[in-house]
């Protein structure tokens, strides 16, 4: 927490593809200023409207921000961090895939707790609206007991030699793609819905030739008291959506008492058990931004934080978790075998 301030001075380091959300995110909020954007291209610093760097020594020194939002690959990722926190910043947060490895991971991770820095990952679906109102329904006990989760990733966009170029042109030369990239997503989500998993099995493909990593799989978790979530992934199919990306796919939840459905519009239907009908627990509307707005529910959740006192999701020792069992994602498939263990030390 951020003592005797009521607005948060932020900066930025990065101005590519996914970095205008955070740019627009921040701009919505009340209690913050932008303070500078950095990024290597001195041009795109400059679109973003704020003060403009290319250096992020420079930056942290000229502009003295309480929080640094690190919108940059994985390789920056620890030296931006370790930048940051010999600068005096109170708070960071930073992009995922969270740094290179889980070793480089832990190390940020104690860097800063060292330093009594607050560290978020920035590991947004969990934060999108739908997935808030199935956790609501399932606290509120709407469909009995849980028996298993079920999504099935289809944006459509991984078909022929053209995949992925024309918004992500590196996801064609990433070595791992699908979990690394993608399913991590719901590595995270899966565990706010349902607590931590007690095993994973993974079967994992590539259907596109042109690619280098992996495009179609499944992972599924063993959870406490039987309970399963099933990840069904293919990003050479799409799903009924006006919009793919809204969703990048669709959900069952599934409970003795009733079921819950996730749309591609990004509504969240309940269907009690032996019913025809269903009621809109969410309904469709013009969603703001990326995914129902996520980046900015995600910032403003840190700004809470940082100002209110409030819990944190996602802290960096926290999320070590997530890549523990990515990586235990990709061992299953290796071995063709249930992995039990996600050792994070």
């Amino acid at each position: 927490m951020v003592e005797g301030k009521d607005t948060l001075r932020v900066a930025c380091l990065g101005a590519g593809y996914f970095a205008r959300f955070h740019y627009e995110a921040w701009r919505k909020l009340q209690r913050v200023r932008l303070v500078g954007a950095c990024d290597r291209d001195p041009e795109k610093a400059k679109a973003t409207g704020q003060s403009a760097f290319d250096d992020l020594d420079t930056m942290l020194r000229m502009t003295s921000p309480d929080l640094l939002d690190i919108i940059t690959p994985p390789p920056t990722h620890l030296p931006a961090i370790t930048a940051a926190i010999s600068s005096g910043v109170r708070a960071i947060i930073c992009q995922k895939p969270f740094c290179t490895s889980l070793s480089e991971a832990r190390e940020a991770a104690d860097l800063a707790s060292k330093a009594g820095v607050v560290l978020v990952v920035h590991e947004n679906f969990r934060f999108q609206p739908w997935y808030r109102a199935i956790k609501q329904a399932l606290d509120e006990n709407l469909i009995g007991d849980l028996l298993q989760l079920t999504f099935r990733l289809r944006t459509g966009d991984g078909q022929g030699p053209e995949a992925y170029l024309d918004r992500q042109p590196y996801f064609q030369t990433m070595p791992k793609l699908l979990i690394h990239e993608t399913g991590v997503h719901w590595v995270d989500t899966f565990r706010y819905l349902l607590g931590e998993p007690e095993a994973v099995y993974a079967d994992l493909r590539k259907l596109n030739p042109v690619i280098a990593g992996e495009d179609a799989g499944y992972f599924i978790f063993d959870h406490a008291n039987g309970v399963r979530a099933l990840f069904d992934g293919n990003r050479l199919l799409d799903h009924a959506a006006e919009n793919c990306r809204t969703t990048l796919g669709e959900a069952l939840v599934e409970g003795t008492r009733g079921t819950l459905t996730l749309a591609g519009d990004g509504s969240v239907h309940l269907r009690h058990f032996g019913s025809l009908e269903d009621s809109v627990l969410l309904p469709a509307r013009e969603w703001e931004g990326f995914g129902g707005d996520c980046v900015r529910n995600l910032i403003s959740h840190v700004v809470d934080g940082m100002l209110d006192g409030k819990p944190l999701e996602n802290e960096a020792s926290d999320y070590l978790k997530v890549i523990a069992i990515e990586q235990a994602i990709y061992e299953s498939d290796r071995l063709g075998q249930k992995i039990r263990e996600f050792a994070v030390a």
